[in-house]
């Protein structure tokens, strides 16, 4: 059998297998039909904390009162839908959730323009289908249809960037809790603990506006931006080190100070003025999120492994913040030159460094 080690990326609950044993096994409260703990050890996995001198670490850092309201919800009838910003982690607590509720993840729809009624609800395997007709054994079952029949929850990604028609053929899933197949003259009824988490990238608002009779099944919780620059800080820190971990990247971690120079770039330009509030900027077309920050410093890692020292420069940090700020060749080089030049350039000793290496990126 291949060793876990051998995959990039393993879901939520092969990652964090031991945090949700502990919780599981130190179990005291009520856990509600198809779930595997209660909604409080939810609640400590997400949020972190001690349980029997193992410590959970923190999956999701932000209002508590959100993730209980989230919880919350899927104890009713009524779906999910996280909503926010690039990079608030609505996929990553979506994955959480999911992990810590039912011990999988991985029942998943990615929306897309190409997503069809089919990955909703159901297809056939048309060899099977023309050589032995409707059956069983020729479905293929979308990640929705199984959640349906084990009673577990399935995860809706990008449901916005979905074609209308796409979106509507949840509005009867989500009120009747029944699939039809006809072909088998057979309803298939959820069970117990079947529930849908989406997302949805306020971006993305205008791609494909959600209709008010979908928007209806879901209960909306909104995902901020993280509200100051410490607790991005926070966020940024603690998903680098478990990146760095999972992908081996032959460098040390950031220092603090590091972090807290690209976090501060990121807010300053994402929000259009300096933290102190008294010059404006021009902002950038790219999404400067919590999580571009994140990916920028693990791409700094690995230029640092593969090709430095192992400890990351500001010549590191330079290469990749080119790449994650310039995304429109002409607007963005501009907008970047005169945030070097106004505020970085002016910034002291710390800050020079970094300086001279973007400037001689961005010409």
């Amino acid at each position: 059998m291949s060793s876990t080690t051998e995959f990039q990326r393993l879901p939520a609950e092969a990652m964090y297998q031991h945090e949700m044993d502990t919780l599981i096994q130190a179990e005291s409260d009520p856990i509600p039909t198809g779930w595997k703990m209660s909604p409080k050890s939810v609640l400590t996995y997400i949020t972190g904390g001690m349980v029997n001198g193992v410590e959970i670490s923190p999956k999701y850092l932000g209002h508590k009162r959100l993730i209980e309201i989230a919880i919350a919800t899927l104890l009713t009838d009524r779906s999910l839908l996280l909503i926010g910003e690039p990079g608030t982690a609505k996929s990553w607590l979506s994955e959480h959730l999911t992990a810590a509720i039912n011990g999988d993840s991985t029942k998943v729809v990615q929306g897309t323009a190409g997503t069809t009624e089919e990955h909703i609800r159901y297809s056939w395997n048309y060899a099977m289908l023309i050589s032995q007709g409707p059956s069983n054994e020729a479905m293929l079952k979308s990640p929705i249809y199984r959640a349906m029949e084990s009673g577990t929850i399935a995860r809706f990604e990008e449901i916005s960037r979905c074609a209308s028609e796409v979106q509507d053929a949840l509005i009867s899933i989500l009120s009747e809790k029944r699939v039809s197949v006809p072909e088998l003259a057979y309803e298939l009824p959820a069970k117990k603990g079947f529930s849908i988490i989406a997302t949805a990238n306020t971006r993305d608002k205008g791609v494909n506006e959600m209709s008010a009779a979908l928007k209806r099944r879901f209960n909306i919780v909104v995902l901020p931006s993280p509200a100051d620059i410490q607790t991005e800080i926070d966020i940024v820190k603690t998903r680098v080190t478990q990146l760095s971990a999972n992908l081996e990247l032959q460098a040390e971690l950031p220092s603090d100070e590091l972090v807290e120079k690209v976090v501060t770039i990121f807010r300053e330009l994402r929000e259009g003025v300096t933290l102190d509030g008294k010059q404006k900027l021009k902002t950038t077309s790219g999404v400067l999120s919590t999580a571009e920050a994140i990916s920028l410093l693990a791409n700094s890692m690995a230029l640092a492994g593969g090709f430095g020292t192992g400890t990351i420069t500001d010549y590191d940090v330079a290469a990749a913040l080119q790449g994650a700020v310039v995304k429109d060749e002409d607007k963005d080089s501009i907008a970047f030159k005169e945030y070097l030049e106004n505020i970085v350039k002016k910034r002291g000793e710390k800050w020079r460094d970094l300086y001279k290496e973007c400037k001689g990126l961005n010409g």
